[in-house]
């Protein structure tokens, strides 16, 4: 269900087994378009991080340019979720173990936002340190621990 006061903001990161133009990455690279393309038709999507390539694998969030990051908004869990894990990026999920390290940490942080606000990389890695630190909660989850919009 969408909430019309609420937006959902995901953060991801991605640490990667070798540089983004190397054989080994070549299967996700290639695949970044077409998985960005399917999200920004997906229902419920509403915004994604992107640089003027249209994408956000050469944004730098952190001292590791090996750490790739993933930033969008979405008009619920639902429709994330759905994106996720129901259509061809579940196909990247199931391949990650060829392109990526474990991280053993949370890699991925959701938390609410309201309609129309953008959100920055400082605020995406202060969710995703609070998530670490404090486990879920309202101001920072992940699918297993959904907390509704307030």
């Amino acid at each position: 269900m969408t909430n019309q006061t609420f937006h959902l903001a995901q953060f991801n990161i991605a640490l990667a087994k070798a540089p983004l133009i190397s054989p080994l990455l070549k299967g996700f690279v290639e695949r970044i378009d077409e998985i960005n393309a399917l999200a920004d038709v997906h229902e419920g999507f509403v915004w994604r991080l992107q640089d003027e390539s249209g994408s956000a694998m050469l944004i730098q969030a952190f001292d590791s340019p090996d750490l790739l990051i993933n930033m969008s908004v979405w008009g619920s869990v639902e429709a994330l979720k759905k994106f996720t894990y129901q259509t061809m990026h579940k196909e990247l999920i199931r391949d990650k173990k060829q392109w990526f390290h474990h991280i053993k940490e949370s890699h991925y942080v959701m938390w609410w936002i309201p309609v129309g606000h953008i959100p920055t990389l400082e605020e995406a890695k202060e969710k995703l340190d609070l998530l670490r630190e404090k486990g879920a909660t309202q101001e920072a989850f992940d699918f297993k621990n959904v907390f509704e919009a307030k």
